[in-house]
């Protein structure tokens, strides 16, 4: 059983996981770097930007030292926003000690590579054992303890083994998966979907047209994900159709919430710029963009989002234009 962990991270899920591991009897010491922060944390043991009302148990100590946040850890989850992962990962790479694995637990794929999370990991720190944390799991509910399902996948059955048992608890339960790069992508993708069902949740288009969405977007997922080798039935699970529904669905959710904001006429700019928190899904959409046109997948609900969100589209015609594509078979 793992004793010690280093978080990477202090925003919303840095400090649920926290938090959970700590329950478990885990030792967690939290890394964050704006001192600040991180000060408040230690004075307040509350997270009064991205969780207040949780209070943080006296098993996480905090810190803005990668020496000291590594110190003794058996396990590293790095709970940083996917496009700001390279620059934390390379401020503490020279403190990183060889050989200790890292789960993330980032949904995204960064804009100027196209890498997962688990790959930005080992492009900067070489070829270290990675493993992913996804599925329906949003941070508001788990700080509440209700119940929640999630996958940890790996390229190495021991080490999804070993992530699975720190992290599973009476009312949060973690199977393995060997898919890692099915997992990773159905996390990335389903934050796109997600600003679609806000948008049209802003323009009140009712439920039928939030149920196509979902089953038009599963296959867009699918169909992307399998073009670059994942595996079809993962996105029939818990990281693929069941983080869509709860990203596309929940009122907590920050990609759809942002996405509604959108379809109720605010620019992506102002909607960036209202919360504290990180919309995964407005750069993840470049993304998934430039993958489907490398690999020939066809998405025209990511396409209509990326038209609305970078080229100035205007809401109700992308809707329109949707709409009217060419009739064909399903």
């Amino acid at each position: 059983m793992v004793e010690q962990v280093a978080m990477i991270g202090d925003g919303q899920m840095a400090t649920v996981c926290s938090v959970m591991l700590a329950d478990r009897g885990i030792s967690v010491r939290m890394w964050g770097y704006r001192r600040e922060q991180v000060e408040a944390l230690k004075s307040t043991r509350e997270n009064k930007t991205y969780l207040p009302g949780l209070r943080i148990p006296d098993r996480v100590s905090f810190t803005t030292e990668g020496e000291a946040v590594f110190a003794g850890a058996e396990l590293i989850v790095s709970a940083v926003p996917c496009q700001y992962m390279r620059g934390v990962w390379q401020k503490l790479a020279a403190s990183y000690p060889r050989g200790v694995p890292v789960a993330s637990v980032a949904k995204g794929i960064e804009n100027e590579t196209l890498l997962r999370p688990t790959q930005i990991i080992c492009d900067v720190l070489g070829q270290v054992p990675v493993a992913s944390i996804s599925g329906p799991s949003i941070a508001a509910e788990l700080a509440r303890c209700l119940p929640a399902t999630v996958v940890v996948a790996s390229e190495s059955p021991e080490l999804a083994r070993v992530v699975q048992e720190a992290i599973s608890s009476q009312w949060f339960r973690a199977y393995t998966n060997d898919d890692l790069l099915g997992v990773e992508l159905a996390g990335a993708m389903k934050n796109v979907i997600a600003l679609a069902a806000g948008i049209l949740d802003g323009l009140k288009a009712g439920d039928n047209a939030k149920a196509a969405l979902l089953a038009r977007g599963l296959v867009e997922i699918t169909r992307l994900g399998t073009a670059m080798g994942a595996k079809r039935e993962t996105f029939a699970g818990l990281a693929g159709l069941g983080d869509l529904v709860t990203t596309c669905v929940s009122p907590l959710g920050r990609n759809r919430s942002a996405g509604e904001q959108i379809g109720r006429g605010m620019k992506a700019d102002d909607v960036i710029a209202s919360t504290p928190s990180v919309i995964e899904g407005i750069p993840t959409t470049r993304s998934v963009v430039e993958l489907a046109r490398k690999y020939g997948a066809e998405m025209p609900i990511t396409e209509a989002v990326h038209g609305i969100l970078f080229e100035g589209k205007e809401v109700i015609a992308t809707l329109s234009e949707l709409m009217s594509r060419r009739l064909k078979g399903e």
